[in-house]
């Protein structure tokens, strides 16, 4: 496998890597689906850390994994992987419905942090192709969202790979067993730094993945900030922005913390989001349930309009939302997956035109309720009220969202005469999905907007106000 950096404006060096731009098609885009799905999906207990924690003596799956399948060296996480058929699964099912929630971008899990490749791949044996399903999940799903007009995205979890499953070597276990040794990976103690080996063939994996479907996306977990990964990072992104160079598109590489210099990658917040508008474009991971990104037995899902809402806010400080599914082992998508996906999907197909190509205005919004920045903030919605609005704005015009079903006139305070936003005078308002024009009028202390008879749609209603 040739790593060597192809002809192309990048050198692998953070200050070349620095004069990276952000695509406009992945900044106008906003919206795009996750997609946690491997042989974890077969025990679906707990969450898709099942491979790592069943191997712990300490944690439920441990105990849940000796009760229901027996001792570890008899029946080990290798075992799960006959039994991960994939029989019923579509991908132009799996599009048609991405494309219904509005999403335009897709990221299937290339490999998680279990080490079994989800596509066709000369680099590791224990792959979809050649075993379990039999079949190139990557490359169906390349091919069916690029027929739909949405943009094919991969993450590669595989840094993580060098401790997963370390737990294995404390007790009796396949992990120990020198037959299955290339797929448990090195099992090694979390805090010593990954082998000159390993980072190469992380680095030849990741560009086979670019080479062979093309990706525009490009997700990366947290372990990639480790000191060691640094050299090899840049001889990826340098990789991997002239492949994309070569091919004539835009591309961006997700990292999280402090992986990456700012200006050089997409900065990526892991369930959560930021409290004010970042200059750099950013994006939120997260997904429809706040206990797995896998899907498991008992699934805890969040509501949809809170998530419609947290891509509302997310827009309106320059971010886009990825947000993940879980399909089950057999690949069919949870019946309430697709519910909370639909939803979405319909209130896009209304107020699309907030979130589609927009841009952040001077301010991202007004209202009572504070967004705290940081990751691992989701496992409760964050109670937008009626008073929280979000701003965006695309030619001119500025989308005012109202983060809950109003009951009352709407006061929208930042574009009030006083407050200087926005100096000038209004020639239009609008509210999106009706042609009910709205009576309103400017004063001091906000824009008031008497609503219509009937709102459009439930959840969220957006206002567009054209300046004079």
């Amino acid at each position: 496998m040739i790593t060597s950096n192809p002809p192309g404006p990048f050198q692998p060096t953070w200050d070349s890597l620095e004069n990276y731009v952000t695509p406009d098609w992945y900044q106008d885009a906003k919206f795009g689906i996750f997609i946690h799905w491997g042989v974890y999906a077969v025990p679906a207990f707990r969450n898709e850390w099942y491979p790592r924690n069943m191997y712990r003596q300490s944690e439920p799956e441990f105990a849940h994994h000796v009760a229901t399948y027996g001792p570890h060296d008899k029946f080990g996480y290798k075992d799960f992987i006959p039994q991960f058929t994939a029989d019923q699964f579509d991908a132009s099912v799996w599009a048609d419905l991405f494309a219904e929630s509005g999403a335009k971008f897709v990221v299937p899990v290339a490999e998680h942090h279990d080490g079994f490749s989800m596509y066709k791949t000369k680099l590791n044996k224990w792959n979809s192709v050649d075993m379990g399903p039999r079949r190139d999940i990557v490359g169906e799903l390349a091919s069916a969202v690029r027929e739909r007009g949405m943009v094919l995205g991969v993450s590669n979890h595989r840094a993580e790979h060098w401790w997963f499953l370390n737990g294995g070597k404390e007790f009796p276990s396949d992990v120990q067993d020198p037959e299955y040794a290339d797929f448990y990976g090195p099992a090694a103690p979390e805090k010593q730094p990954p082998s000159e080996e390993f980072l190469e063939s992380w680095l030849a994996r990741c560009c086979e993945l670019v080479d062979q479907y093309r990706p525009q996306v490009f997700w990366f977990d947290w372990w990639i900030e480790q000191p060691v990964f640094a050299p090899y990072l840049r001889r990826f992104a340098s990789y991997y922005y002239n492949r994309a160079y070569a091919w004539g598109v835009g591309v961006g590489i997700n990292y999280k913390n402090e992986a990456f210099p700012e200006k050089a990658a997409v900065y990526d917040v892991e369930r959560g989001q930021l409290s004010d508008i970042r200059p750099h474009f950013w994006q939120t991971d997260t997904a429809v349930a706040v206990n797995s990104w896998s899907h498991v037995a008992d699934m805890k899902y969040k509501p949809a309009e809170s998530l419609i809402y947290d891509l509302v806010d997310i827009v309106s400080k320059n971010g886009a939302l990825l947000l993940n599914i879980g399909p089950r082992a057999d690949g069919t998508i949870p019946e309430e997956d697709q519910a909370i996906l639909r939803t979405i999907g319909s209130w896009l197909s209304i107020n699309g035109d907030a979130i589609y190509g927009t841009r952040p205005w001077k301010t991202y919004g007004e209202g009572p309720t504070k967004v705290e920045s940081g990751g691992f903030k989701d496992s409760e919605p964050w109670g937008f009220t009626e008073e929280d609005i979000r701003f965006t704005t695309k030619n001119g015009a500025i989308y005012a969202t109202v983060l809950a079903e109003p009951t009352r006139d709407v006061l929208i305070r930042s574009l009030g005469q006083n407050l200087g936003l926005l100096p000038g005078e209004i020639a239009a308002v609008e509210l999106l999905g009706t042609s009910e024009t709205p009576s309103w009028e400017r004063r001091p202390d906000g824009l008031l907007i008497h609503l219509p008879s009937q709102l459009p749609s439930p959840h969220a209603v957006v206002f567009k106000v054209t300046p004079a």
